[in-house]
């Protein structure tokens, strides 16, 4: 047995896309001579929870075909049940990610004052520069002094642009619910709700492009996936392409939804 056809056998175990063997041997020969078995299979699948599943060759096209989101799924179908279960694992990777239990309008509040430097904590609204540098410098005349006593939530504060949008909504209330869009490797899309709380997912916390194992027997209910943690396992992974245009898109794309609401 060659050693691509060893790595497609070893990660047929796991619960991750199976590759196809173009792509394995691609990856098994980038070196001379290859790293163990044990390292291929980690770089493996790293590579491929970074990757996007519906890339040409990069899947084998049996676990394509056996391995993706049925037509049931269609929420735009006039055939589509009220209620449904996924016959078979399917791994997808999410492409949009929302917390609904927060207003739209109070999300583009929070990201336009981190823009500004500023930042709530109780009744007291904290300025802080918007970079490191500024500190460094003794900006304001407080010297290395300014951020004592306000721990990770200053840290926060100070990070530049669209990672300060990302990171400050990561700490999200235990009964946030959120609303994904989710694609399977054949490239379609279904939109899925939290039935009960997933703690890796948030935004903030979760990456675009991350990968989510959805079991057997999933609930489908009119073409929108519920999900729950007994049947749903975050793989992890990010498409960094895709994240880096989410995070920097994201005000922009709250502000145009907020716009829309009220002339409805």
């Amino acid at each position: 047995m060659d050693l691509a056809t060893q790595l497609q056998t070893a990660l047929r175990t796991q619960s991750i896309p199976v590759p196809s063997l173009t792509w394995l041997t691609t990856l098994a020969t980038a070196r001379t001579p290859p790293p163990p078995l044990a390292s291929l299979i980690a770089t493996a699948r790293a590579r491929l929870l970074a990757s996007d599943l519906t890339s040409l060759g990069l899947l084998d096209e049996g676990y394509r075909a056996s391995h993706s989101l049925p037509p049931i799924t269609s929420a735009t179908s006039i055939q589509t049940p009220k209620e449904t279960r996924l016959p078979v694992d399917v791994v997808v990777q999410i492409v949009d990610l929302e917390n609904i239990t927060r207003s739209r309008w109070e999300q583009v509040e929070e990201l336009e004052a981190i823009e500004r430097g500023e930042q709530t904590r109780g009744r007291e609204v904290i300025r802080l520069p918007l970079t490191l540098s500024d500190e460094e410098d003794g900006g304001g005349g407080c010297g290395g002094g300014c951020g004592g006593g306000l721990g990770d939530d200053a840290a926060t504060q100070r990070l530049p642009g669209s990672t300060a949008a990302a990171t400050a909504t990561a700490a999200q209330p235990k009964n946030a619910t959120h609303k994904l869009v989710l694609q399977d490797s054949r490239g379609q899309r279904v939109y899925a709700l939290e039935l009960k709380r997933v703690e890796r997912i948030a935004v903030g916390k979760t990456n675009i492009g991350e990968k989510i194992l959805l079991k057997s027997g999933t609930k489908v209910a009119r073409g929108v996936v519920m999900l729950e943690p007994s049947q749903c396992v975050v793989l992890g992974g990010k498409v960094e392409a895709w994240h880096k245009a989410w995070v920097e898109g994201r005000l922009e794309r709250l502000r145009e939804a907020v716009g829309s609401e009220k002339r409805q």
